[in-house]
């Protein structure tokens, strides 16, 4: 285990329209505000979604992915970091997004789409010299603390 302390920066509060797409909304806004780490949580909700929800064999590197698509609306809550690769903010995001009785929970990744309304809450993360490295057996942009 590695860790390191640091510090709550600034805290920026976004608020998604219908349709408006999540993830690039997020890279816009820490490009902007040029945050170089962070967490965040997301509020409201998703429609034209795609999630991992776990590796077909637990025991293969690199790991294959199951995924799932959310193709009408869902309510969401998830969680994530964002760290830079490159030039390029790369976030991991976990959350749960359920319809009526229906729950899945899972990594969202590539787009998706806010339905109605999606609430944004990026704490950016001071201190912290970290950065997203990819994992040559597991083939993925993974979190990276530097010396």
């Amino acid at each position: 285990m590695k860790y390191q302390v640091g510090e709550v920066g600034r805290v920026i509060l976004a608020h998604f329209e219908d349709g408006d797409e999540i993830i690039a909304n997020l890279t816009a806004i820490v490009r902007k505000e040029n945050i170089r780490g962070g967490i965040f949580y997301l509020l409201g909700g998703i429609i034209e979604g795609r999630i991992v929800v776990g590796p077909v064999h637990d025991d293969v590197r690199p790991p294959e992915p199951t995924w799932r698509e959310i193709v009408e609306s869902h309510e969401t809550l998830a969680i994530g970091t964002v760290f830079w690769y490159g030039d390029e903010p790369r976030f991991h995001i976990h959350g749960t997004y359920g319809k009526f009785d229906s729950v899945k929970t899972g990594c969202l990744r590539d787009e998706a789409r806010t339905f109605l309304i999606m609430e944004a809450i990026v704490i950016e993360l001071t201190g912290i010299n970290a950065v997203r490295d990819l994992d040559p057996v597991i083939k993925m942009t993974l979190l990276k603390l530097i010396d």
